[in-house]
């Protein structure tokens, strides 16, 4: 019974050091990307709360609700301040 335990823990430690050879980076640069495209629509919906008047706000008043939960996280991220080290990571 133990013979059998020994042979699944060493294929779960390989199939993670596979997942973390192959497709660490390719899940960290997706939720990279989703995160920012979140940011840029939240960005184009509730501009208007930082001055970026591009969509009517009845449309930004029907998203609203969805959007509550996220606006303080993309308010700071829109307004903390930003230099080239920012770019690299």
């Amino acid at each position: 019974m133990s013979e059998g335990k020994g042979f699944r823990r060493f294929l779960d430690s390989a199939l993670e050091f596979l997942y973390g050879m192959a497709g660490h980076d390719m899940t960290r640069f997706a939720l990279k990307t989703r995160g920012s495209m979140e940011h840029l629509f939240i960005l184009i919906t509730m501009g208007d709360m930082l001055g970026v008047p591009i969509l009517p706000p009845y449309y930004s008043l029907r998203i609203l609700p969805y959007v509550v939960p996220q606006i303080a996280t993309w308010k700071r991220r829109m307004l903390r301040e930003r230099d080239l080290t920012d770019a690299l990571a």
